[in-house]
């Protein structure tokens, strides 16, 4: 009989119940369910000065937003533009605003930044520079007390992805079962996406799932900045490094005004506050995007999606 991914809602309250109470609550995340609608401006309105900038429900937790809206607030600030925030819950939702030219700047994951910028209609404009590295990785997290090393101990075992367009939730731990040539509902007893890094990690430290792939810069933060939850998990599993997310902006979006925007975020880490804000969020700096950043994240989409996979046990 084919194994069935658990139902996400089943996951999901099972982590509201557990947390709703805790103490430590800049865990909690952000409802999402009442979406903050974008304001779609008429081609005529040239005078608006408003920039419409999404954010996917991947970034919340309440404290780490309430940085991100200090960024977006600083550069709204610094071209004198007032900033709109979007709230989405998937990273596809968020991408699929581009080209219907209902916004103009997002934070996007690897995945989709490698391989749908001609599909999403949208350019990189800055990736983040963390301890010294416009990169990062994937970690594989077990529960600290759990008997699994290795990713083969959780063979049958319960296993949390975070959002299927998420290239370290998602992408990287179907690409090392590619590698075993086997596939996620043949390899694991069940499957399920907690839709947030954060909840991914909660899953695991409360027990309610064996394993799960989270953003190594967003376990680091926790476990800098909290480490309440992190320090009951286990990092088993590095991948390689990948570019790290970047601010894209829309394609449609006026050159002159990328481009400003482009120059304040490349050099807030001069400014005081702009430097407070980056470190709230533990990033040095910003750099402009290379394509070769990206180019391992293409490989690993290719080999995931190639037609070899459909022989994969």
């Amino acid at each position: 009989m084919r194994k069935n991914s658990k139902p996400i809602y089943v996951v999901m309250a099972l982590i509201f119940f557990a947390f709703g109470c805790e103490k430590n609550s800049e865990y909690q995340t952000i409802n999402l369910e009442e979406k903050m609608e974008p304001q779609t401006l008429s081609v005529a309105d040239n005078n608006s000065r408003l920039l419409r900038v999404a954010v996917a429900a991947m970034v919340s937790p309440k404290e780490t937003l309430i940085y991100y809206e200090e960024l977006l607030q600083y550069i709204g600030n610094q071209i004198n533009y007032d900033v709109n925030l979007i709230q989405r819950k998937t990273y596809s939702e968020v991408n699929e605003l581009f080209p219907k030219r209902l916004i103009d700047l997002a934070f996007v994951c690897s995945g989709p930044y490698a391989n749908g910028r001609e599909k999403y209609r949208f350019e990189g404009i800055a990736t983040p520079v963390v301890r010294d590295k416009p990169f990062y990785q994937s970690y594989l997290i077990v529960h600290k007390d759990s008997p699994f090393h290795t990713l083969e101990d959780l063979r049958g075992k319960i296993f949390a992805f975070t959002d299927p367009d998420s290239n370290t939730g998602s992408l990287v731990p179907r690409f090392w079962l590619h590698e075993l040539n086997v596939s996620p509902p043949s390899f694991f007893n069940r499957i399920t996406f907690t839709y947030s890094h954060d909840n991914s990690i909660l899953a695991v430290a409360k027990g309610l799932v064996d394993g799960a792939a989270v953003d190594g810069h967003k376990w680091e933060f926790y476990q800098e900045k909290n480490p309440y939850f992190t320090s009951k998990t286990r990092v088993i599993k590095k991948s390689q490094f990948y570019g790290s997310p970047p601010l894209v902006a829309s394609s449609y979006l006026q050159p002159d005004l990328k481009k400003s925007i482009q120059d304040v975020i490349l050099n807030m880490h001069n400014t005081a506050e702009g430097k407070t804000i980056l470190n709230n969020l533990i990033i040095d700096r910003f750099e402009p995007p290379k394509t070769q950043w990206y180019e391992k994240v293409q490989s690993m989409y290719s080999a995931v999606h190639s037609k070899s996979q459909e022989g994969v046990r």
